[in-house]
């Protein structure tokens, strides 16, 4: 066994330096990680400059760049937070419901499909944002936009809708 008992600190730390005067202030978001996870597409279509910007920086500094890398932090804070104040302003029923159903469903987006496609349509309509899954092969109809779901519980291999080729593709966006 240990040859010490375990110490529990029940305190909160805070640090209360105050950041550089160089460094500009911006108000936090203030969303929880439902609400996030729902517009996160959209806050990266939109805001995806400054989250290189700041990847950039991050990566440059070797570990080191955490206040040096924080006025890029900061406009991708403000770029979300404008992503967030847009869909509130123009999809705000599509929006809660969809992150009340990833809330309600452990964030599991596969069983959030049909509060997602009107809150997809209601944002690029409005906001002419479209939401894109990074690394989705082109001949592959992306998961959100299929008719069919295949979920992990359910062998329905049977029933794939994975086009192969550009003429099944085309075919496949003509029924849809």
């Amino acid at each position: 066994m240990a040859s010490r008992e375990a110490r529990f600190h029940k305190q909160v730390l805070i640090d209360t330096t105050p950041l550089p005067d160089h460094i500009p202030k911006v108000k936090e978001i203030g969303a929880s990680s439902a609400p996030l996870m729902s517009a996160s597409f959209f806050i990266g279509a939109r805001c995806r400059a400054y989250n290189d910007d700041y990847m950039q920086c991050k990566t440059e500094a070797h570990g080191t760049g955490e206040v040096d890398c924080m006025r890029e932090g900061r406009k991708v804070t403000r770029c979300a937070a404008s992503v967030i104040d847009d869909i509130n302003k123009h999809c705000l029923q599509q929006f809660r419901a969809h992150w009340q159903c990833l809330e309600d469903n452990n964030q599991q987006m596969w069983n959030c499909r049909t509060a997602e496609r009107p809150f997809n349509k209601c944002v690029f309509d409005n906001l002419k944002l479209e939401k894109v899954i990074p690394g989705t092969p082109p001949n592959v109809v992306p998961v959100h936009q299929r008719r069919k779901q295949i979920f992990a519980d359910n062998d329905q291999s049977k029933d794939l809708v994975f086009p192969t080729t550009k003429a099944k593709t085309a075919d496949t966006k003509a029924t849809a």
